[in-house]
């Protein structure tokens, strides 16, 4: 019998390439898209066991082509930023491409879709509330070009969904894993690295990027479909979060509280400078007012559906990755 193609978007980004890992242990025949260079963490052989096409969601002719005989689809290719600026290459993306992956697994009858969304899809964030999957989007009080764009790509899940489409939607929360650290959640173990001083008041959800992969294979293997989960470990300050990286790292934690009136300052500064240079801005109006939010997520409904799975703790969690970013940072040397 023909083994059922496997097809992964954004396998080149940090969840995509823990994902293809996971997938690997289970003998799948993978097929993978990408435009960015092969992912650091894949062995040689791992790369070889997998089948790349370089290309994009927006080319729906590639994805038509690419699509024969592909029975289940995990959708992780995204845009990330919290910069207004993106917010159209943001729409392209996340929304538009979407929408051709949806429409091209509709015509070749494709199992099943896991679609990767995000807790910035589930609405504005609510300060000392916890949030589940209940939660409405808000469009009126919601200031996130990148929660918007990523609750229009649910949309345009759940309308393939009408159409007959057999999907699940995530929304992990921050994910914690070894990758680019220059860039995403990554970034905050380089600057728990580099010992950056200031901390602040707010809290969130996070999650290990290798359960959040776990957890789409688990999906994707059972007879659940049509439903969205919220997928985080456990919440915690920001200031306990920096704090155990700086531990593992051996650097010392953040020791100033930034209060909001200076995070405002912060990013506006920040902004002003972004015009005047290609770098962009180290902290927007969003990140600086999420910074300051204590917000709980419940992951009470993806345990109940996945018997028998637990997370990891995040201690051990960013113990692992700490680590992981010493090393490589020995073998660049």
């Amino acid at each position: 019998m023909e083994d059922k193609k496997v097809l992964v978007t954004g396998g080149t980004g940090l969840l995509g390439s823990y994902l293809l890992q996971r997938l690997l242990k289970d003998d799948a025949s993978i097929l993978a898209l990408r435009q960015s260079p092969h992912p650091e963490r894949l062995t040689a052989e791992e790369l070889r066991r997998i089948e790349w096409v370089e290309g994009s969601i927006l080319d729906t002719s590639l994805l038509d082509e690419v699509m024969t005989g592909v029975d289940s689809v995990y959708h992780c290719a995204g845009f990330v930023s919290f910069n207004p600026s993106h917010r159209e290459r943001m729409w392209r993306i996340n929304v538009e491409g979407t929408a051709n992956l949806v429409n091209t697994s509709l015509r070749h009858g494709v199992r099943k879709m896991v679609h990767v969304s995000s807790v910035s899809a589930l609405g504005r964030k609510r300060n000392h509330q916890t949030v589940d999957e209940k939660a409405q989007w808000d469009d009126d009080s919601n200031l996130s070009a990148y929660g918007r764009t990523k609750f229009m790509a649910e949309m345009e899940v759940w309308r393939g969904v009408a159409e007959g489409l057999k999907a699940v939607v995530v929304n992990p929360s921050i994910i914690l894993g070894c990758g680019d650290w220059s860039k995403g959640s990554s970034a905050m173990f380089r600057n728990a690295y580099e010992e950056f001083k200031w901390f602040t008041d707010g809290s969130t959800g996070l999650v290990d990027v290798r359960d959040v992969a776990e957890v789409m294979v688990r999906l994707m293997d059972s007879d659940v479909h049509s439903e969205r989960f919220i997928v985080s470990a456990e919440n915690w300050p920001y200031r306990r979060v920096f704090g155990e990286m700086a531990k593992a790292f051996g650097k010392k934690p953040p020791s100033m509280r930034a209060s909001p009136w200076m995070g405002g300052l912060v990013w506006r500064w920040e902004r002003l400078k972004s015009r005047f240079s290609d770098r962009e801005p180290l902290l927007t109006r969003e990140t600086a007012e999420t910074a300051q939010m204590h917000v709980s997520y419940d992951n009470g409904k993806l345990l109940a559906h996945l018997p028998g799975f637990s997370f990891r703790p995040l201690e051990e969690s960013i113990g692992d990755h700490c680590r992981e970013y010493l090393v490589k940072m020995r073998g660049k040397r």
